[in-house]
């Protein structure tokens, strides 16, 4: 069984930065890439970034340039840093992992965390 275990949120003010982090529990041919998604409160699940094995990303438009995708490999861990938060970015945020083509869509098969509640204040 696989296993993604999410950690980082929590809540902070306006401007500020969280870094959050998801683990995988055993590594597997079946996963090249993983990635973050959120939920707000009343909206539908969107994808937030996601990185493949070999370094390539995705983000969503209203996150690029604020918020960074990053993997340790060797760790099957990946990273979720966020820079310049704001009261929107409020979330449950959810780590996804699978196998992903090469505009690093997912695809067939994936694994999803429990998610870790971020909120910002103004």
């Amino acid at each position: 069984q696989v296993n993604l275990v999410e950690s980082g949120g929590g809540s902070v003010q306006a401007g500020g930065s969280l870094r959050l982090s998801c683990a995988v529990s055993a590594s597997i041919s079946s996963i090249n890439a993983m990635g973050w998604y959120r939920r707000a409160p009343g909206k539908q699940r969107e994808l937030v970034a996601a990185i493949k094995t070999d370094g390539m990303t995705d983000y969503a438009d209203q996150m690029r340039g604020r918020f960074t995708i990053s993997r340790d490999n060797a760790k099957n861990t990946v990273y979720l840093l966020m820079n310049s938060l704001k009261p929107e970015d409020s979330a449950v945020y959810y780590c996804r992992a699978g196998m992903a083509d090469g505009g690093v869509r997912f695809y067939g098969m994936d694994y999803w965390g429990k998610g870790t509640l971020v909120t910002v204040s103004l």
